[in-house]
């Protein structure tokens, strides 16, 4: 069953006189700045757009509340009003930390809004009560919740059964490789929610204060061969980081993260690397990753820096957006061929003399006769 996706739904329009207000809400309780925030946002958003209605959903970000919503625009006609229409929203409202569910089945939502806005245009067009209007929008929730619900227990069982015939086929899923990565990154920065696009699993909250460390498994197929990643999430707070340091051990991979808006998350790389180095023997096989590029206005980290680190730290980079999912898969099947190559490489020819001379000049000094010291005699 799902549990509290929906924060809230307002249906929002512009009067000539007290400008964007809410007309309907849900749940009744819902506070009266909130109504407002929504409806002065969204309709302010139509107005800077010309009055052309955008035809599909849009994802409007409200943080002061921290909040987002899936809004639909509507032109209802209206002769006796300025322009000859009233410019109106419906807005579905969730929290920020499951945005993922709704970017990734934004296509699921597409045809149960409009339509719902087709009959509200309809309903308000005629002059109908506004009692069928509250009626068209209850049962819009209705609606949504069932889809969330169906969505849900789809994705539940897919998991489910992928998870059995791991362990239950013959020689079904079996893994060739098995790698231990770790992402690392401060804060928000979106490593819980890159995991969760790779891993395709929507529904769990993304981001979870982590509190030492999240487990994940995906499978994938590379070069003909089964490779299986174990993901540990790392907490990022300071508070951890005592605690945090026996995870490296064994690590494989670590994919080093950052927040492309976030200008001292990107300073922060460099302290991340540091500690894994500290703790883990060996080269570090891994990759830096630039989230939240499709936040294309508010970047503050410039593509020219990223390079300078990547070429520092030799380590590729990649920029993804765990919103929309691009560039995702790229990044783990780039780390299954770093790890892949690096632990597969035969040793050079130049080292196994080298082992081989060493074993010899150990065994000739175990072996060989002491020199016997000459003596004259006069």
């Amino acid at each position: 069953m799902v549990k509290d996706f929906i924060k809230g739904i307002i249906y929002s329009q512009f009067d000539e006189k007290a400008g964007p207000r809410a007309l309907i809400w849900i749940p009744p309780d819902l506070p009266e700045k909130v109504q407002d925030l929504i409806s002065l946002k969204t309709i302010n958003i139509l107005a800077g757009e010309n009055g052309v209605i955008p035809e599909s959903l849009a994802v409007v970000p409200f943080p002061s509340i921290k909040l987002k919503g899936l809004v639909k625009y509507m032109e209802i006609k209206d002769p006796i009003r300025r322009g000859k229409a009233i410019d109106s929203s419906i807005t579905l409202l969730f929290d920020e930390v499951d945005d993922l569910i709704f970017y990734k089945y934004i296509k699921n939502f597409e045809d149960l809004c409009s339509k719902t806005v087709k009959e509200i245009v309809k309903l308000e067009e005629k002059k109908a009560h506004r009692k069928q209007v509250q009626d068209e929008i209850n049962k819009f929730q209705l609606n949504v919740q069932s889809i969330l619900n169906e969505l849900q227990e789809e994705e539940v069982s897919v998991q489910e059964s992928a998870a059995f015939a791991e362990v239950s086929g013959e020689g079904a899923d079996l893994a060739d490789y098995e790698y231990k990565l770790i992402v690392c990154g401060d804060p928000h920065v979106g490593k819980t929610s890159t995991i969760l696009r790779f891993t395709d699993n929507a529904f769990r909250r993304t981001y979870i204060p982590t509190l030492g460390v999240n487990l994940s498994k995906k499978q994938i197929r590379y070069k003909d061969l089964n490779v299986k990643f174990v993901l540990w999430d790392i907490a990022g707070q300071s508070k951890f980081q005592t605690m945090r340091r026996p995870f490296y051990k064994g690590a494989d991979g670590q994919l080093l993260v950052f927040d492309l808006t976030d200008l001292e998350s990107f300073e922060n790389i460099t302290n991340w690397y540091k500690d894994i180095k500290t703790n883990l023997k060996g080269e570090l096989r891994g990759l830096i990753i630039g989230n939240k590029n499709d936040l294309v206005d508010q970047r503050k980290v410039e593509e020219e820096n990223i390079k300078k680190l990547s070429q520092k730290l030799d380590l590729e980079f990649f920029e993804i957006s765990a919103l929309t999912g691009e560039n995702i898969n790229e990044v783990f099947y780039k780390l299954a061929e770093l790890i892949y190559e690096r632990k597969n490489e035969k040793p050079s020819k130049k080292k196994v003399e080298t082992k081989s001379a060493k074993k010899m000049k150990k065994s000739v000094k175990k072996t060989a006769p002491k020199k016997k010291e000459s003596t004259t005699r006069n």
